[in-house]
């Protein structure tokens, strides 16, 4: 299928690992130009000749998503190199979580400013360019347990169930401008972050990864490459008419459509 990507400019935050990656590869792959930012330039410029294997101009800047100053360098940055912003993902975050009175305000604070506050800045900075070239699409990632949180899912449930209202309000506004803003809500998916904290842990990935699966009626954890498809789908010519929507891509798990 032809999702009539090819010379757009895409904005993917935490673009070096994951989903991040693995959606700035495939929107590359359908011929878009793809801006990414993470805190790490190494990583970035690992990711940023993958995507130039595509064929197709890329843009990697170390940026911090939680920083307000971060945020505008990158956006100023995507439209310096291209001239305009037709596609942004707003993924980057972490999966914080633990039991209500032992989180602390500065660990509230951090998880608001780079999932709630970063796709603020983020999207408030790309819309006027989208208003600008007759439209855009916004896609933020968000959770499935953001609609049905769980006990001791603290700050991630909260912030992220910020991001679905974000997602529908903005596709009230910006609908008659043709920017359509949807929202994937990720389950269990393979990602670095994961297997980095159980390695510390002392536990492998994979065997993370096995119990885990026991609990999804898929039998088994996604694949990050899985959550890219349907983002490139969200933000292509295919998805002209879905907006203000969310998609449950957690293999079954969540209790509510």
């Amino acid at each position: 299928m032809e999702l009539g990507l090819k010379g757009k400019v895409a904005a993917v935050t935490g673009g070096t690992d994951g989903i991040g990656r693995a959606t700035a590869l495939k929107l590359a792959q359908e011929g878009a130009r793809v801006a990414i930012c993470a805190r790490r330039q190494e990583p970035l410029d690992k990711t940023a000749a993958e995507i130039r294997k595509a064929g197709v101009e890329a843009l990697a800047v170390a940026a911090d998503m939680s920083k307000a100053g971060d945020v505008e360098r990158f956006m100023k940055a995507v439209i310096e190199r291209f001239g305009r912003i037709d596609i942004l993902v707003n993924n980057a975050g972490t999966s914080a979580r633990g039991k209500f009175l032992e989180v602390d305000d500065k660990t509230w604070g951090a998880d608001i400013e780079l999932k709630v506050f970063g796709a603020i800045r983020c999207t408030r900075l790309a819309v006027p360019h989208m208003k600008m070239h007759g439209g855009g699409r916004i896609v933020n990632i968000t959770i499935s347990s953001a609609k049905q949180p769980g006990a001791e899912s603290y700050p991630t449930s909260v912030s992220r169930a910020a991001g679905l209202a974000l997602t529908k309000a903005l596709s009230k506004e910006y609908a008659p401008d043709n920017i359509l803003v949807n929202t994937v809500c990720i389950g269990k998916i393979k990602s670095g972050q994961h297997e980095r904290r159980y390695t510390r842990d002392g536990r492998s990935a994979e065997e993370y990864y096995r119990q885990t699966a026991k609990d999804i009626p898929l039998g088994r954890v996604g694949e990050a490459e899985e959550v890219a498809n349907v983002i490139a789908f969200l933000v292509s010519d295919a998805a002209s008419y879905v907006t203000g929507t969310s998609v449950n891509l957690d293999g079954g798990i969540s209790g509510t459509l």
